[in-house]
């Protein structure tokens, strides 16, 4: 199923420049061995903890895979989610900023932007976007590799793709992480760079 699946995702993506993060969070044991047998090396989890269960064991055979932290982090858990992930998507903080760069001065991060201002949803505001990043990029000189959004469930996705492809292109970013298995596809329309795939990818969760 996951090989069929896979190969229907990529045919929406086979002439754009993006990778494919397939979101394995909550996943059984089944259905990550047969990701990893059909090929699939980037995954991203929303949990420091459940993160370090699946993949600590695993991670020591498969030497190309790339873990992707997609979900929030807290600065607490920073020593923990650096010695496991590849990848930041969900800066959005200074105190965050601080101890990542503090304990893993390189590892690539995207800054989460909450375009859609919610207040129940992590992510800098867009009004504080440009101090941030600049406190990000400029004053500790981490390695901001793009910016990251989930748009609001009642709006038009493309309205907040577009908005992030626009403060990207303004920060001179060439990665956005944007578009899930609802909408990848026009995340992709919008320049997406890395889409997060779940259910399309395992179908759907049964707890």
């Amino acid at each position: 199923m996951i090989t069929d699946n896979l190969r229907d995702i990529q045919s929406h993506y086979k002439n754009a420049n993006s990778e494919l993060i397939a979101v394995s969070k909550k996943q059984p044991d089944e259905k990550i061995n047969e990701a990893l047998n059909a090929g699939i090396r980037i995954f991203g989890e929303n949990r420091v903890q459940e993160a370090t269960q699946r993949w600590a064991p695993r991670k020591p055979n498969y030497p190309d895979l790339k873990l992707h932290l997609i979900g929030p982090l807290q600065t607490n858990k920073v020593k923990q989610a650096i010695k496991l992930f590849d990848c930041i998507h969900t800066l959005d903080r200074e105190k965050l900023a601080t101890s990542i760069k503090k304990h893993a001065p390189d590892i690539p991060c995207f800054i989460q932007v909450n375009t859609g201002d919610e207040k129940q949803k992590s992510g800098i505001s867009t009004n504080e976007l440009i101090h941030f990043h600049d406190f990000c990029a400029n004053d500790l000189n981490m390695n901001i590799v793009g910016l990251m959004c989930i748009p609001p469930k009642d709006e038009p996705s493309g309205l907040h793709f577009g908005l992030l492809h626009k403060y990207a292109q303004k920060f001179n970013l060439k990665n956005l992480s944007m578009g899930m298995s609802g909408n990848y596809d026009l995340a992709l329309k919008y320049g997406a760079t890395h889409i997060r795939v779940g259910s399309k990818l395992f179908g759907s969760r049964t707890k």
